[in-house]
This record gives structure tokens, C-alpha cells and sequence, in this order.
């Protein structure tokens, strides 16, 4: 699988956020603030999963019908991963 710049480019604004969240730690901020934060990353690395599984199945769909093939264990395989990821 080929991973884009847009997905690399979620990644690194994730990594940002995690920064500022333990920023926000040693400053002593608010607990409210700081899962309010860490709600905002969760969201972020969520989206960019289902970003991930998206595009590769895409992928793999298009692999398996042009060999003929069945599709719908993908489909199932990648709905799996999502499910298990939360």
C-alpha cells in the first residue's frame, strides 16, 4: 500500500497535538482542557484510520476484481479492523 502525503501530513498534526497536550500537562492546565485535548487526538488518529482502511481496500477491491475474484472477505476484513480499533 502506497501511504499519501495527506495521510502522513494527519499523522504529523496528530503528533503536534500530542505535543500540546503534554505541554498543556506541565503547564498544570485544566483537566477539562486537557481531555478535551486528548478527545481532539483521539478524533484525529480515528479518522485517519478509517482513512487508511478506506483507501486500501479500495485498492484491494479493485486488485480483486480485476483477477475475478470475491470481494466481500475484504469488505468484512476491513470493517474489522475498524471495529477492533476502537
Amino acid at each position: 500500500m502506497t501511504y499519501d502525503d495527506d495521510m502522513k501530513r494527519r499523522l504529523r498534526r496528530v503528533e503536534g497535538q500530542v505535543r500540546g497536550v503534554l505541554k498543556m500537562m506541565e503547564e498544570r492546565k485544566d483537566c477539562k482542557d486537557v481531555v478535551s485535548q486528548l478527545s481532539a487526538v483521539r478524533s484525529a488518529v480515528d479518522k485517519t484510520m478509517a482513512l487508511v482502511v478506506a483507501v486500501n481496500l479500495e485498492q484491494c477491491i479493485r486488485e480483486e476484481q480485476e483477477n475475478g475474484g470475491d470481494t466481500s472477505k475484504m469488505v468484512q476484513e476491513a470493517v474489522g479492523l475498524l471495529i477492533k480499533s476502537r
